[in-house]
Formats: structure tokens, sequence, C-alpha cells
């Protein structure tokens, strides 16, 4: 067993965070799939499970990826995959690295990436449901007197000082990226999800 195989690591919020990765990858339908970061492999073996072809990469060969290898310097050819996943892994790198960590996702991937980074900050949400009505779900995240700290083992986050939704979306538009979407995860707020197209 490594690490991450155990209920400490994938709690509700997590695997809340696993179904939309899931989910979002299913509506783009790519026929090859390259997970950065491969946790205790829940996403990547429901995608092979459903038909997908994936192949993982990991800095740590106890996780047992197909490559192992640093998101910084990715050993696949360019173009080699539709989609690139990396969830929850560039805030493990000092913040001035990820300009250069997202060209490098965009130098192997065709068409998308889907990319999850956790996000602080007080979050305020409601889930609503009337007889007869669709049920109607709304919420939002301040990040009031962000602190400077982070946590454990990541370098940043979003909404601690100096690191802003906004700036984070900006560096990602500046590396040519389309975002499609980019959303606080309800079930799971903590994670932020950004889908994106390869312009």
């Amino acid at each position: 067993m490594n690490k991450y195989q155990n209920l400490k690591y994938s709690d509700l919020e997590r695997w809340s965070s696993f179904w939309y990765q899931i989910n979002e990858i299913s509506v783009l339908k790519p026929e090859k799939i390259l997970e950065i970061g491969v946790g205790d492999k829940t996403v990547n073996n429901y995608l092979k499970a459903a038909g997908f072809e994936v192949s993982s990469l990991d800095i740590d060969p106890h996780t047992k990826p197909d490559h192992v290898g640093s998101v910084e310097n990715i050993p696949l050819p360019d173009k080699s995959v539709d989609l690139v996943l990396c969830a929850e892994v560039l805030e493990h790198l000092p913040f001035e690295k990820f300009s250069a960590c997202l060209e490098e996702i965009k130098r192997v991937a065709k068409k998308n990436v889907v990319l999850t980074l956790p996000h602080w900050g007080r979050h305020f949400s409601a889930h609503i449901r009337l007889p007869f009505l669709k049920h109607v779900r709304f919420q939002f995240k301040r990040s009031w007197f962000p602190i400077k700290h982070v946590v454990g083992e990541h370098f940043w986050e979003i909404g601690k000082q100096g690191y802003d939704l906004d700036r984070i979306r900006q560096i990602i538009s500046a590396t040519d990226y389309i975002v499609k979407k980019d959303y606080i995860i309800f079930e799971s707020p903590y994670h932020h999800i950004f889908i994106l197209q390869i312009s």
C-alpha cells in the first residue's frame, strides 16, 4: 500500500473531486489521456475501465506510474496525447514554475487540459430543493484578509496572499490556453477545476 491508499487521503471531498474530473473528461471524449500525479489511481483506474487509453506520470516510482518523471520535463513527444489531467500537482512546485509547467503540459497535449488546484478561503453555499421544481444550488468563496501561510507540502494556493484567482486566470490565459470554464467543486470547495482548451 502506498501513502495515498487510505481514506484519510481519499476523503469524501477528494472523492467528489474525482467524480468531477472523470465527468469533465468523459464529456470531452479524448482518445489518449496522460494523468500527471496518480495519487491512489482512482481516476486512472476508472477511466481505463471505461475504455479510455490512459497513461500516467509521477515523480514517485512507488506509485507505479507508466512514466517516472516531472511535470517540468514530461518524457513524451510533442502532441502525443489528446488530454492531460493534472489534479492537485502544480501547487507542490514553487509558483515561479507555474507558467513553465503549463507550457510543458501544453506541449504534450493536442486538445485539452483538466487542471485542479487548491483554493483557500471562506466558502458559502446553499442547496435548495422545492417540490415540483428543479433543485437550485449556488456558492461563492471569499478570501478576506488572505494569509501567507501555506499548509504542508504546498508552496502556494489560490486565495492565499499574492495568489488571487484573477492572477491565476491571467497566467493560464497568457500561456495561450482558452479557459472553457472554471469553478469551485460544490461538494469539495477546496478544489478549483479548470477546463482548458489548447488554442
